[in-house]
């Protein structure tokens, strides 16, 4: 699990490059490059506030490397307060 302070989605990653999606971390962030597709599932689903879940690592590979998760959790109004 790795918490973050920001994320970028970048949907410039090519079907070519042998990658389902690809994740770095970035400074005090994490960014996760996925195709144009998986983007618009992504889009998508940040609309209509479900979970979602890029799975990162080579096409070929047995086990995926890693797997980001955006899920969706109840509002806590207390959170970061001030």
């Amino acid at each position: 699990v790795t918490g973050a302070s920001f994320f970028v989605f970048s949907g410039a990653l090519k079907p070519s490059s042998g990658y389902l999606a690809k994740s770095s971390i970035v400074e005090d962030g994490v960014m996760v490059q996925i195709t144009a597709e998986n983007m618009d599932s992504l889009r998508q689903a940040l609309r209509e506030m479900k979970d979602f879940t890029i799975t990162c690592g080579k096409v070929d590979a047995e086990d995926p490397q890693e797997q980001v998760h955006i899920q969706w959790v109840e509002d806590d109004k207390n959170f970061s307060k001030g």
